[in-house]
């Protein structure tokens, strides 16, 4: 049953206009989406959430007056700061854009809720349910309903992502019979949170990491460096993308959601800004390589199990005792005998399984040595049925979970083997990164992942004393508190930072002033130990937007507490690049062009973030084709309709051009 909520002011009763963005969804992602298209890109959206509950993720009702105004109004109102501390225009006035938000209440996003809804005349619609059954059930609904409809999919399975696409985009071309696929508006981009927030999160382990972007098969490291020592001077890579606020003074920085002024951090500034920035922490864009096909994610300890997890010490040291025994038997029966090493060798070997006849007529000193191996076979007894057992029960924990070694220093203590989790440890594995899980849920969704790669994993909850002991947080690099509930991912980081002061902390968190204050207590407390706070909707918000806003996202670069995005566009309808070389089309805090893709329009990859697939030659060996994106630019290159460049910009930066494209095209 359809039910609708009035908390916001002046709320309109009707469906809005043509060319809204709908959005359905159960969690923080949902609300962050929405609060993005409208405070960002000045869109007009209908919110699609479960009855009794906001997007924020607990079960708080709707039915207050304002309190849905109020969540918006206060995200904005951080989207507003943040924006002017990076030196964007904001949105306008909050009231006008909570306003422009319509909030509807239903179970599920059914026929009848979706048309009620409008999704005859939406321009997009973003499913980002927690739920891929209920995405893609709603997902084949909706493009039944309107053909043309741009989708965006929240899927965490992959391989059926793909297949999706590709069913749906179909579905649309059959629909429509005699349209032109390449003007069809009509498209499907499956996305998923966890994928877009695993890197981010993964990085946050690593000193000096990077982040990689790929676009046509070629791999772009946007590499973080600390402020230059006294009398260094910082290599500005291919450019530089972002002026950090850690200092030479303070390397850790002020990562704070509404830092502003000298110490918040500048998003793409120019080159008398950067020259100016002096003693300062910079991303840069450091290099461009090719990519290869994606190389599995390593098991820890290599392919097999070592002989010291095979059987233990104490078996191994009494096998070696039991050799040096039988080789000095056949050595005193070489000194006693005129026998050769050969057959000395056999008879010794006989003796010792039991398997030779008394030596009654032999000299005394072969009596004895017979004797002697008699008794060293029964010391072999023993040993043998010791090992037959010890390696059955290797062999029958080999499917079990793997405990940490003793001897493991420098790894990652992951918490959480959740959604978001299982990526992260995924993405450490394919940096062949060690790591030590520790999870409450025997059955959570990444243990089987878990144990096909041989990763430590400790079983118990976070919480309770002895558990982070057991992962050994004394001796690691790194904590990443990745659960799904605030409070645990910060409790076990005050323990472990009671444990080893200087340890590397990153925790999930929801709550952007939440996470601000344990930020700023934390690094007042340890100011030589680096913190970071990441919220995975945060992260993963931006790519959802752009994709509504039907444009291609390559990647999403988190910057401290903001987010800087990589995207293709096709200059054509762009009035601030079309005609503008490439240093004009330049906008300080807002965007700049990496790249520009010579390939003919016919024959140029649709998906520049794919990797292309290798053409053999000659039969042998594969051979990657070239690429067509020119990276290093002339900047008196005059930007053409027919060019299609790679550029990196703010959130407000894409948001405006996508504006003004739609501003041209109305007036045309």
């Amino acid at each position: 049953m359809l039910g609708f909520v009035p908390p916001l002011p002046q709320q309109p009763g009707r469906p809005p206009s043509s060319g809204h963005m709908i959005v359905c969804g159960d969690d923080a992602l949902a609300r962050r989406l929405a609060v993005e298209l409208r405070f960002i890109y000045g869109e007009r959206v209908t919110l699609l959430l479960p009855p009794g509950r906001d997007a924020g993720g607990p079960e708080t009702p709707l039915t207050q007056p304002g309190r849905a105004a109020a969540l918006f109004g206060r995200m904005s109102a951080a989207m507003n700061r943040a924006g002017n501390a990076n030196g964007a225009a904001g949105s306008g006035d909050t009231n006008a854009g909570v306003e422009a938000v319509r909030i509807m209440e239903a179970p599920e996003p059914s026929d009848d809720v979706l048309e009620e809804a409008g999704i005859d005349r939406a321009a997009a619609l973003a499913l980002v349910y927690d739920d891929d059954e209920r995405n893609i059930r709603a997902a084949l609904t909706a493009r039944r309903l309107n053909p043309r409809l741009r989708l965006v999919i929240r899927l965490y399975n992959r391989k059926l992502g793909q297949h999706l696409e590709e069913l749906l985009d179909q579905a649309a071309a059959v629909a429509m019979p005699g349209i032109d696929p390449a003007l069809l508006d009509a498209s499907t981009t499956v996305l998923s949170d966890a994928d877009t927030a695993a890197p981010a999160l993964a990085a946050t382990a690593l000193t000096g990491s990077s982040k990689i972007i790929q676009a046509e098969g070629l791999l772009l490291r946007a590499a973080e460096r600390p402020p230059p020592r006294a009398g260094e001077n910082a290599d500005p890579g291919l450019c530089t993308l972002a002026l950090l606020s850690s200092t030479t003074n303070d390397p850790a920085g002020a990562e704070g959601s509404d830092s502003s002024g000298d110490e918040a951090p500048l998003l793409l500034p120019d080159e008398h800004t950067v020259a100016a920035a002096t003693g300062r922490g910079t991303v840069v864009l450091e290099a461009i390589s090719r990519a290869d096909p994606d190389r599995p994610a390593t098991r820890m300890g290599g392919r097999g199990a070592p002989l010291a997890q095979v059987f233990s010490r104490r078996l191994r040291w009494s096998a070696l005792g039991v050799a040096l025994s039988a080789l000095a038997l056949v050595i005193a029966s070489l000194l006693t005998t005129e026998d050769t090493a050969l057959h000395s060798t056999y008879l010794t070997l006989l003796d010792i399984l039991g398997m030779n006849d008394p030596a009654e007529d032999a000299p005394p000193a072969r009596q004895v040595i017979q004797i002697l191996s008699g008794v060293a076979g029964l010391l072999l007894l023993p040993l043998l049925i010791a090992g037959v057992l010890e390696a059955f029960g290797t062999l029958r924990t080999a499917s079990s979970l793997r405990r940490p070694p003793r001897g493991l220093s420098g790894h990652v203590v992951l918490l959480g083997l959740g959604k978001i989790g299982t990526r992260v440890l995924v993405r450490l594995r394919e940096l062949d990164i060690p790591v030590v899980v520790v999870e409450e849920d025997p059955d959570a969704r990444g243990i089987p992942l878990a144990r096909s790669m041989h990763v430590p994993t400790v079983i118990g909850d976070v919480t309770q004393e002895g558990v982070l002991e057991a992962a050994k947080i004394r001796r690691a690099h790194a904590l990443l508190a990745l659960t799904s509930i605030d409070t645990t991912n910060l409790e076990a980081t005050l323990y472990a930072r009671s444990v080893k002061p200087d340890l590397r902390v990153a925790l999930r968190l929801y709550d952007d002033e939440f996470a601000t204050a344990v930020y700023r207590t934390l690094r007042t407390a340890h100011p030589q130990a680096l913190t970071r706070s990441r919220s995975v909707s945060h992260l993963a918000a931006p790519a959802f937007a752009v994709a509504m806003m039907g444009r291609q996202i390559l990647g999403a670069v988190p910057v401290e507490r903001k987010v800087m995005l990589f995207a293709a566009l096709e200059v054509a309808g762009h009035p601030q690049l079309e005609g503008h070389t490439v240093e004009q089309a330049f906008r300080s805090g807002a965007w700049r062009v990496l790249a520009i893709d010579t390939t003919p329009p016919a024959d140029r990859n649709p998906d520049l973030a794919a990797l292309p697939p290798y053409a053999p030659e000659g039969g042998g060996d594969t051979v990657p084709p070239p690429s067509g994106l020119v990276w290093d630019l002339h900047p008196g290159y005059v930007l053409r309709a027919q060019d299609r460049v790679v550029i990196a910009a703010t959130r407000r930066g894409l948001a405006e051009l996508l504006r003004r494209q739609r501003s041209a095209a109305s007036r045309r």
